[in-house]
């Protein structure tokens, strides 16, 4: 009997804490924070980063723990940016300034990520004062995060600094200033990737100032066959204005979701601007803005045109 009611009891207090026992909460994980907004304050995201580098960040992050020099610190926020962390990265370039004030890589950096977040005069201020730290001081081949497929640097500290200060400027649409910066840029290097790079936008900044002239003449050193290592996107578009291909050659190129696409494409939009066909360069544009390489130049650009033109 004694046992019977022992088991009677241990049974009805097994039924009672499952009655009281709180229920489980799902799990649910938090939103990611958006890496950057557009002009028109829509989110965007970070892609997912691959496991090689995830690999390349640590490494760098332990490089710069244990020898906290510039350049560490420099590929530590590189490889942070190329996460889509642009916040963060951004944090540690301005430590770099206030740790390291006189050098212009910190200033370079920094604008290029304020231009991914659309804080054009964050950019430029950035920009200009980059340009006073490299006044007198000997340019050098700058290298790259994320190397080309014969993994040869194709630009300059000096060529960098005022391709992104002319890049800024022309976000905002200030063109003159635009138009002095780039052509700054193109004087930095006779690398024909940075030639046909600085003269895309040479162009097209002459085009929008309705300086047809002067943007012809821009095109003096495009050649229908140039050594060009990176930079063929800019080529392509260097060719159609110049007339040595038509358009069909660049709109048969395809619609990867690239930032490559995206500068050919805005090439082609803008040549319909100047035709006076702004129906279909609308089109391109917002074929651009309805890709995933919301930090390419061709899409932030693209965005701002679509502002001004609706």
């Amino acid at each position: 009997m004694n046992k019977l009611i022992l088991l009677l009891c241990l049974s009805l207090n097994f039924m009672a804490c499952q009655e009281t026992a709180p229920p489980k909460k799902e799990q649910i994980s938090p939103s990611p924070k958006p890496a950057a907004y557009s002009l028109s304050g829509k989110p965007f995201y970070a892609a997912k980063s691959s496991e090689k580098l995830l690999t390349k960040f640590e490494n760098h992050k332990n490089n710069y723990e244990g020898h906290p020099t510039a350049d560490n610190l420099i590929w530590y926020a590189r490889f942070m940016a190329y996460q889509g962390r642009y916040d963060e990265a951004i944090e540690l370039y301005t430590k770099g300034i206030q740790k390291f004030p006189k050098d212009a890589r910190f200033y370079r950096h920094r604008g290029h990520r304020y231009i991914s977040i659309r804080k054009f005069d964050l950019a430029i201020t950035d920009y200009l004062k980059a340009t006073e730290l490299i006044q007198g001081q000997p340019n050098a081949v700058e290298p790259d995060g994320m190397p080309n497929a014969q993994n040869i640097p194709v630009s300059t500290l000096h060529g960098n600094i005022y391709y992104h200060l002319g890049l800024a400027y022309y976000l905002k649409h200030d063109f003159p200033n635009a138009l002095a910066a780039y052509e700054k840029c193109l004087a930095t290097s006779s690398n024909p990737d940075n030639v046909v790079s600085a003269t895309h936008w040479l162009y097209m900044i002459n085009r929008r100032m309705n300086q047809t002239d002067a943007a012809d003449k821009v095109l003096d050193n495009i050649q229908l066959e140039m050594p060009i290592i990176e930079n063929q996107a800019y080529h392509q578009t260097n060719l159609l204005y110049k007339g040595l291909i038509d358009l069909t050659t660049l709109l048969d190129n395809g619609d990867g979701d690239t930032p490559s696409n995206d500068a050919i494409d805005y090439g082609i939009g803008n040549w319909y601007l100047y035709n006076k066909d702004t129906v279909k360069a609308k089109a391109h544009f917002e074929k651009i803005v309805s890709r995933s390489s919301w930090s390419s130049f061709g899409y932030i650009a693209a965005e701002k045109d679509l502002m001004v033109l609706k």
